[in-house]
């Protein structure tokens, strides 16, 4: 194994604060509350604990070994490994490439966000005048105030994949302050790197206990935590429940991407980095349920809000309808009242029943929202009713930018270290050049996901560039160090490492549970994706200010099948280039 010239990491505490930077992201904050309240509230806890043993600590703790022991990035290590698996690293960069071209879009939004935080009022909590001032745009007014400034304001969103519309240059200005953020922090320019991920790891925590203390004074935050905590049993006899816990902790671990092995390739060999993996996987799993109680003391504010307009509304049409005295309707007496108006005037009730709602405040937080909805409209709703708005704004998105640098400097760094690893790239360019040519490439074709299609090539990105494509890599990884590299001879080499060989739960665990857990994965999505016929998005139709379901286009359904392909295929041809070299090498030696 090549010695790396110096480790990158000071101590291993910042090995640590480094990995929970990168693991701990956007999907513990908008992807985990959602499976709660879609899979069973308390109940999923369940499932997600026994994936955490079964799948997420194991596999954490096989990466983070291979990157130590072989003190090479992805493809460098498993070229060590066996020259047959040159192509596993290959796709571990491609997959990263892919995520680092969209993902820094997230950031561009926060920061769009951001800039607008310290407007009073906040741009969001008002819907903007028509062009002649006489009343609200007409599009606002069918949707709302948050959902306008989103989809209009923020991403000027075409109705549909086809209509792809010019680049905003507003999100491309964002995202070219996103990308010299991440070029700065970068430690072939910024010596001090190391350091950062102090900040990137605590401060999110910060804003979060910020947000919990504030979330729990909020009026209706305890129908959100009662709703999250009220475990739902039967959900565990659903398949997707066990699906989507295994997913979750496979992706917010950052398997796969190659980024965890080049974290570890820079630290001492004597790294304990089976004690990292334990710490590691239990703080990530932590921030996604001290999240969630965050998240949902806010749904329940923002529900019971809802709710209580709601009320509000009707109870002023009625009185106003039927001539009530002031306070003889209350929330309370609302439903016999509404019986009594309906028997003792019914043609009057009858007419004025299409505009009267049934205001409910189960329906409110049965309400599933996730990803960007969550991050970037239900937060803000929430926000604008608080008290000093700019400031909860200001703090949430400046938390959000933190999560997702965290993130970016992993997958960059998954990227960057097989290149500055390899002899022959390293041998014409400085490093500072690849790092910059890297960084300028995704900056350049992310101005795609700026144009006013481009949520649309987001959501593509999002939901296919990956997923089927780490399941490959990590169920190649798991059966390369078992099977082709050996379990005994690994037992030996962690023995060199920590002083001791792994106990029979890491063995068990590599050598079956978490391989045939990843190929039950695969079923599944492969499955899924055959059973769902034609793939579909959602399209914003402005006319009436809903997302409307949409077929992909034949072009979109090609990309996506490049996007799969790019990274999957290059297993297989890195093994069969590897071959073909070796007999032609084989044949050009004479024979004696």
């Amino acid at each position: 194994a090549m010695e790396k010239s110096r480790p990158l990491w000071d101590n291993p505490l910042q090995f640590v604060f480094a990995c929970i930077s990168y693991a701990v992201g956007l999907g513990n904050v908008w992807r985990f509350p959602y499976l709660c309240q879609m899979y069973g509230g308390g109940g999923f806890l369940i499932p997600y604990f026994i994936m955490l043993i079964a799948e997420g600590m194991p596999l954490l703790y096989l990466e983070l070994a291979v990157g130590q022991r072989m003190r090479q990035g992805s493809i460098g290590a498993w070229k060590i490994i066996s020259p047959y698996l040159c192509g596993v690293g290959v796709a571990s960069v491609v997959v990263s490439f892919f995520l680092s071209m969209y993902y820094n879009v997230i950031n561009a939004w926060a920061f769009w966000y951001l800039f607008h935080s310290f407007q009073d009022p906040l741009p969001w909590a008002t819907c903007p005048l028509n062009s002649n001032r006489t009343g609200y745009e007409e599009e606002c007014e069918k949707t709302s105030s948050t959902q306008y400034f989103w989809y209009r304001e923020t991403l000027n969103i075409s109705p549909s994949l086809e209509a792809s519309g010019s680049v905003q240059w507003e999100q491309a200005l964002c995202l070219m302050l996103a990308w010299e953020v991440v070029v700065f922090c970068e430690p072939r320019f910024f010596p001090s790197f190391p350091q950062v991920v102090y900040v990137t790891a605590s401060l999110p925590y910060c804003v979060l206990i910020i947000y919990l203390i504030r979330g729990l004074t909020l009026h209706g935050a305890v129908n959100g935590l009662v709703y999250m905590f009220t475990p739902k049993l039967e959900q565990l006899s659903n398949p997707k429940t066990w699906i989507s816990a295994a997913t979750q902790i496979f992706f917010s671990l950052g398997l796969g991407f190659g980024s965890l092995i080049a974290f570890a390739s820079y630290n001492e060999p004597s790294n304990n980095c089976e004690r990292h993996a334990v710490i590691v996987s239990l703080i990530n799993s932590a921030t996604s349920i001290f999240a969630s109680i965050v998240t949902f003391s806010i749904y329940g504010f923002k529900a019971t809000f809802n709710y209580e307009s709601c009320i509000n509304k009707v109870i002023l049409l009625l009185m106003n309808a039927f001539d009530l005295e002031e306070g003889s309707l209350t929330a309370d007496n609302l439903s016999e009242m509404k019986d009594y108006l309906m028997a003792t005037h019914p043609q009057e009730y009858a007419q004025l029943s299409p505009q009267l709602k049934n205001c409910s405040l189960e329906a409110e937080l049965d309400t599933a929202v996730q990803g960007t909805g969550l991050a970037f409209i239900v937060y803000s709703e929430a926000i604008k009713n608080m008290e000093v708005p700019q400031l909860y704004s200001v703090l949430y998105f400046v938390m959000l930018l933190m999560l997702g640098i965290g993130s970016m400097l992993g997958n960059t760094a998954a990227i960057l270290t097989p290149l500055t690893d390899s002899k022959v790239i390293a041998a014409r360019f400085p490093k500072e050049v690849i790092s910059g040519a890297v960084c300028f490439i995704n900056c350049v074709i992310g101005l795609i996901f700026t144009m006013e299609a481009g949520n649309y090539w987001f959501d593509i990105f999002n939901d296919y560039a990956a997923t089927l494509s780490l399941l490959l890599i990590v169920l190649v990884e798991t059966i390369a160090v078992c099977y082709i590299y050996g379990i005994r001879r690994f037992e030996k080499d962690l023995h060199t490492m920590i002083g001791r060989k792994p106990n029979w739960y890491w063995k068990i665990m590599w050598a079956f549970v978490s391989p045939l857990l990843i190929i039950s994965l695969f079923i599944f999505y492969l499955t899924d994706y055959i059973v769902t016929g034609t793939l579909q998005y959602q399209a914003w139709d402005a006319t009436q200010g809903q997302l409307v379901t949409r077929d992909y286009p034949g072009y979109a359904l090609a990309v996506i099948g490049l996007l799969v392909a790019a990274s999957t295929m290059c297993i297989p041809l890195g093994a069969l280039l590897t071959l073909i070299r070796k007999r032609l090498k084989r044949e050009s030696v004479p024979t004696v």
